[in-house]
């Protein structure tokens, strides 16, 4: 499996574990100049930006430890666009969906991950 297939099955699985959760998908792949926030989601009154890792295992580190500063900052961008394009003024908050494909599938979610 490519690694755009890997990303791309891990997107859609954390999307239905955050609608099971009760979130409502409000977008996936939202792209603004050089950013992309894999899933825009809301909880309640809350708008939540969800940057999803994916790793076939942990054999190179844990997923969520490659959203490093950088990777938080391009996604706070992102983000601002969203809010200014959307014209949100509510509370946001910034996720983390870690999913481990092997040796079982695991999916952990991180809430406040990054402010």
């Amino acid at each position: 499996m490519s690694k755009k297939a890997q990303g791309q099955r891990g997107e859609d699985l954390a999307a239905v574990f955050l609608q099971q959760k009760g979130y409502e998908i409000l977008h996936r792949n939202y792209r603004y100049l050089r950013g992309e926030i894999d899933i825009v989601a809301r909880q309640g009154q809350v708008l939540v930006f969800v940057e999803v890792k994916t790793r076939k295992s942990i054999s190179y580190g844990y997923p969520e430890q490659a959203v490093g500063p950088g990777k938080q900052h391009l996604i706070k961008q992102t983000a601002e666009g969203f809010l200014v394009e959307h014209q949100h003024q509510g509370d946001i908050r910034f996720d983390i969906v870690s999913i481990v494909t092997w040796p079982g599938l695991e999916i952990v979610h991180f809430e406040d991950a990054f402010f």
